[in-house]
């Protein structure tokens, strides 16, 4: 989106540069990238990224109103609800499609939000693989609030770590060698000392938590929390000493409350420029006239599971469960990035970190997802090329 740079990368681009960049990273951590690193980065160009900031600075307001713990009560399955002090939300994540406005200019349309972690180590090392073979300008950067990705991996240090030594601290997943994200665990360890540990493998006693790690048995001070309840609901019968609604002696980062309450559920709270219109499926006397510029999602879902993008009247009408479902209006995705053989989507994830000593979250980083399909997902893009996961370079 920065034409500048945009042309210089795309000369300089081939496909044996770009495999040479995936054998890079497999040798470096051998069968651990598990999903698709697009062919590039995204260069953000200042206009568009104050715009997002200044979307993300919208939501935050409303995340920090005294009234929203009220409000997102029945966000939480009375099933999945978590005891413990929630705090605030440690992590955030806005999604934002990149549109364009009636007159013409660049701005993001947010998509879904997220208080729940994402890849915060995978997002800070990209960029560099991406230096190491193919020409970067220094004018751009992965990090928004940090200079350069040491003092990045110092500040996550920080914030992960508290006062724990790191082996008292540990990444909690289900089966986290299974996972698609599983080189983010990896870095997770490499940078920051932090084990990945599968939920299964926790002992419990009384209310103190406890990991094994070389023949002994480590207390747990802090719970950096990657599980998703989605994906824990398809394992009823999972073993293990530790549920997570259990209430135990520990810190979480963050505390899994967030995961519902600032989600899907949170967007027909929002308004603004950059937030198209949603609303509660059970709480409409009468259907928008125009359903077909609107998409059906479920409210208790992750990674697109349920979305419909064509729905009707007679179709809303058949759901019994209209409490769980919102319609939210369709966003245009305006194809701008340019690959070698036509334009492509784009999508742009803000991440965010709420430091215990700060009134207000801070930007640290980005994560940008490209596409050729109808939708962001991997559904929507098999089988081609120019899509996948990638890295947001802001114009400094």
């Amino acid at each position: 989106m920065i034409p500048e740079y945009r042309h210089r990368y795309n000369a300089a681009f081939t496909t044996a540069k770009y495999q040479e960049m995936l054998a890079d990273i497999n040798q470096q951590f051998p069968g651990q990238l598990d999903f698709r690193v697009a062919e590039t980065p995204v260069f953000i160009p200042a206009d568009l990224r104050d715009k997002l900031i200044a979307a993300g600075e919208s939501i935050i307001d409303v995340i920090q109103q005294e009234n929203f713990k009220e409000l997102t009560e029945g966000a939480i399955p009375a099933h999945q609800r978590v005891p413990g002090e929630e705090g605030r939300p440690e992590f955030l994540t806005f999604d934002f499609a990149v549109c364009r406005n009636a007159t013409g200019n660049l701005e993001p349309q947010l998509i879904e939000m997220q208080g729940f972690p994402s890849l915060y180590a995978f997002q800070a090392w990209l960029p560099g693989i991406f230096e190491r073979h193919f020409p970067i300008p220094n004018s751009v950067s992965a990090f928004l609030n940090s200079p350069d990705v040491a003092d990045y991996r110092e500040e996550m240090r920080r914030f992960l770590l508290g006062d724990e030594a790191p082996e008292n601290v540990i990444l909690l997943e289900i089966f986290p060698e299974k996972q698609k994200t599983r080189i983010d665990f990896i870095l997770t360890k490499e940078f920051w000392g932090i084990d990945a540990v599968c939920l299964t493998k926790i002992r419990k006693n009384g209310r103190q938590l406890f990991y094994e790690k070389d023949g002994r048995q480590i207390s747990i001070k802090r719970i950096y929390n990657r599980v998703i309840f989605d994906e824990l609901e398809r394992y009823p019968d999972l073993p293990g000493e530790f549920h997570l609604t259990n209430d135990v002696d520990v810190v979480w980062v963050g505390h899994p409350n967030w995961f519902f309450r600032v989600s899907k559920y949170t967007l027909p709270l929002l308004s603004g420029p950059f937030v198209p219109p949603s609303f509660y499926l059970h709480e409409l006397n009468s259907y928008p006239t125009d359903l077909e510029n609107y998409v059906l999602k479920p409210l208790f879902s992750f990674a697109g599971a349920g979305v419909r993008l064509h729905v009707t009247a007679a179709d809303l009408d058949a759901i019994t469960d209209k409490e769980h479902y919102l319609l939210q209006r369709k966003v245009q995705y305006e194809p701008v990035v340019q690959s070698l053989d036509g334009l492509v989507k784009c999508e742009i994830r803000l991440l965010y970190v709420w430091h215990p000593d700060q009134a207000r979250p801070t930007l640290v980083c980005g994560l940008s997802r490209l596409s050729r399909g109808e939708m962001i997902g991997v559904d929507f893009n098999k089988n081609k090329d120019w899509v996948g996961g990638t890295t947001p370079l802001f114009e400094r």
